[in-house]
This record gives C-alpha cells, structure tokens and sequence, in this order.
C-alpha cells in the first residue's frame, strides 16, 4: 500500500526509545527526528556502545537494560529494535505487553510462529507493529507501486526476486552465520526482494514452495564481504550461502527467489522484475563492488506494447543513498501519528516468514512444501 495523507486526525508526539546500538541506528535516529519524533533514551547490552552512539545521535540518555530504559523513562511511547535476530520476538513482545509501538529490524523473527505472536500481541494491544522492510520506503519501488495501484501494470502473473552477491559473506563464527542466532544465512538475512517482489504482486496468499539451498562456499574466507562483524575464532558456521526458490501462490500467479552471500556472479545486484498484462517493470540496483554502496547504479523501467512498437519508460527518481532506511524510519512515526498509511503491515510480515520458512522446509526435505 502507499502511504498517503490522513486530514484531520489529532496527533500525539512521539517518544522513541532505541534497543541495540548498531550501525541502523543511524538510520532509524535520522527517520524518526525528520518525521518530528523525540528519541529520549537508548539501551544496549553493552553500556559502552550505547553511550557512544548515545554521543553519536545526541541522545540524552543510555541503558544496559531495554526494561530498565522503559521504567526510568515513562514518556516513551514506542521503540525500535535493532538487535540479533534471536532477540526480535522476546523484545517486541515485552514492549508490546507494555503498551509501546514496535519498529522491528527485519528480519520479523526467527520463523513464522515468533512473528505470528507478535502480531497477536500488537493486535492485543492495540498497537502498531511495523518492521524495516526499508526496499519498499526506497523512491524506485515508491514510484513503481504508484503505477502498479493506478493499474498501469495489470495483473502481475509473474516475477523474479534477487539479493545475490559473490564475495558478501558477513564474518565467519559471529552471529549472522549461526541458525540459532539468526534463523538462517541469505535467505531470510536478504529477504528484502522476496518482499518487494510479494508487495508487488499484491500480497497474494502463498500456495506451495520448492527449493534449494546450497553452502558450498559458507567457510571459504575469499567469500568474505566487505562489512558486517569480526570473525569468531570458535564460532558457529551452519548457514547456507546461497538459495533458489520457487512460489506459487493461491492466486495462480508465480515467484523466483535467489539470494546468495557467495555464489559466482559477476556482481551484487538487488532487483525485482516482473511481468503483468498490461506492463513488466524492474527495479534494480547493480554494484560494481559488493556491499559498497557508492558503487551502485539504479534502475527503474516498464515495459511495455505501444502501436506495435516495444516501448521501454525509464521512471526518474531522486537517488536516495540510504536505500529508503531514513524514510522507512519516518513512516513508521507518521504511521502512529495518524498522518499515513504504513508501508507493510505484521500480516504481511507473518505470511512473508511463512514463505521463508517453506524455502528451508522444501531445501532440507528435497519437496514442495504447502506454505
């Protein structure tokens, strides 16, 4: 859906509080204070790192405790999550039992049920429950989906869903290569596409999956991307490097699915193409060098049959370096505020875990799984 303006509702000021002092907290400081939210305090395990970035954002105050940061400070009425994906659901759930609104780095959870209980508890509570699916806050896909609602594009019978890198493994040992911390390896750590492809598409109920995993490259170190965190000496590595799926939803309509930290491609790129019955489109970003964001080039097109010709609109948009992070952040106060529409909902985010965790299910059985 696309966010647009609400006339005459009352508005309340925001108080955010932020959990985990990672990099994405830049992102979600700089989107909540442009959509004139106040940050009033951040918590991390590690007081050290929330202090400095407390310093970073000029944030008042700083807590090792997520709990403690919400009894010290009452006027908070709502967080963001930025943690390891393991501490997603407990998180969200504590404050959503609490009465604040939750803004949820992706991915939702672990699986389909943990987001599935946080969905209920936001319904529960009569608050909102949003996640950073920030590909769909980004001007391409914003422009794309304004055709897509004004029905330039038809029915989109088809698409095609891609994350895939050569050399982006992010450390080996640490976090994001352990299952039991992360939930998985690309598929559910750039699931971005997968989404953008499914918002596309309408959001159609998912009908059966098959897929295939692959770690053929998972502990070699010429894998290694160029970001993410130090390698763990004596960590856990069980992660795939790669996956290709396919889903077909209730709908008829179809999706492929190719993600990959390490696979031999020629080069990053994030892209979502499609095919309707009146127009195909793609959005796309290539990168000459993986996780290198200034190297990247985008890409939004329709295609189309005008007068027997082949038609090719290229859409013009203004860049956006911070790949719709910033204004994904904004939406989710707008959101609470009553000023617009929320950029993805927890129902969209339950059935998008559901399909995920179908890619899995199908890759380990070897069989189409029903989602």
């Amino acid at each position: 859906m696309i966010p647009s303006m609400k006339k005459t509702l009352p508005v309340t000021k925001t108080t955010i509080g932020i959990i985990g002092a990672g990099g994405m907290s830049r992102y979600h400081a700089a989107g909540f204070r442009a959509a004139g939210a106040a940050i009033a305090a951040i918590a991390d395990t590690n007081l050290a790192a929330a202090e400095k970035t407390a310093a970073r954002e000029n944030i008042a105050r700083a807590f090792a405790d997520p709990a403690e940061m919400l009894r010290a400070c009452p006027e908070i009425n709502a967080v963001s999550i930025i943690v390891p994906n393991k501490f997603h659901a407990p998180l969200a759930l504590a404050a959503l039992r609490a009465g604040r609104h939750v803004f949820c780095e992706k991915p939702p959870a672990l699986n389909a049920r943990e987001t599935r209980l946080m969905a209920d508890a936001a319904a529960k509570a009569r608050r909102t429950l949003m996640f950073d699916f920030n590909n769909r806050a980004r001007p391409e896909s914003r422009a794309m989906m304004r055709y897509i609602a004004q029905g330039a594009v038809g029915r989109i019978n088809s698409a095609q869903a891609k994350w895939i890198r050569r050399t982006g493994i992010p450390g080996f040992g640490g976090w994001f290569t352990n299952r039991a911390l992360s939930g998985g390896g690309p598929v559910i750590d750039l699931l971005h596409m997968l989404d953008l492809a499914h918002y596309f598409m309408g959001c159609p109920e998912p009908e059966y999956v098959l897929a295939q995993t692959f770690s053929d490259f998972i502990t070699d170190k010429q894998f290694k991307g160029p970001w993410g965190i130090p390698d763990a000496a004596n960590g856990v590595t069980d992660v795939e490097n790669a996956c290709h799926g396919f889903i077909r939803f209730k709908t008829g309509q179809v999706l492929t699915v190719q993600s990959s930290w390490a696979e031999l491609i020629a080069r990053e790129e994030v892209s979502v193409a499609f095919q309707g019955t009146k127009a195909g489109g793609l959005v796309r970003r290539l990168f000459a060098q993986d996780g290198i964001d200034s190297t990247a080039t985008d890409t939004c097109e329709l295609y189309t049959q005008e007068n027997g010709h082949p038609v090719n609109r290229s859409i013009v948009v203004a860049p956006d370096e911070t790949m719709g992070r910033v204004s994904a952040a904004a939406n989710f106060v707008a959101t609470i505020e009553g000023r617009e529409a929320p950029l993805n909902t927890a129902a969209e985010a339950v059935t998008l875990m559901r399909i995920i965790d179908a890619l899995y299910a199908s890759a380990q059985t070897g069989k189409p799984v029903k989602c």
